[in-house]
């Protein structure tokens, strides 16, 4: 098993695992490969050296000023993880329920769902605070 970093052209790193370097090749090149977090199929491998630690010496710890972006990447993937788990989805209903709430017709409660622009601005305008949230393609469908 071959473990490969890869990048999208969004510029976000994730690792693949492939039983070898043709499998990739052969995938990427029929599309099959895409970024878990914008689900973009323009990957492309990223150069890694082996690391050998023979000695069993550790390597020292540097402490970082800034999260990596693959810690990013997991924070975000676990607060979109976290809105599906706790939110109800009310699909093309999210402007007309989000208003039933507002306004005390039925029980408070985290929705979630889709509206156009202008259906956004109109919830704005009257007090509704919404937000946009766009779900990575790999959490799309049911949640595991």
């Amino acid at each position: 098993m071959k473990v490969l970093n890869l990048r999208c052209a969004n510029g976000h790193g994730f690792e693949g695992w492939f039983a070898s370097e043709d499998e990739f090749l052969g995938q990427n090149g029929r599309g099959l490969v895409e970024c878990p977090m914008c689900s973009d199929r323009v990957v492309t491998r990223l150069p890694s050296a082996p690391r050998l630690n023979l000695s069993g010496a550790r390597e020292p710890e540097v402490p970082r000023a800034a999260p990596a972006p693959a810690d990013l990447q997991a924070a975000w993937m676990q607060a979109v993880r976290h809105a599906l788990e706790n939110t109800d989805d009310v699909g093309e209903r999210f402007a007309e329920e989000a208003r039933r709430i507002h306004y005390g017709e039925t029980e408070s409660r985290g929705i979630r769902g889709q509206t156009t622009p202008d259906e956004r601005e109109a919830l704005r305008d009257e007090g509704i605070e919404v937000m946009s949230l766009p779900i990575p393609a790999a959490l799309k469908g049911p949640v595991q």
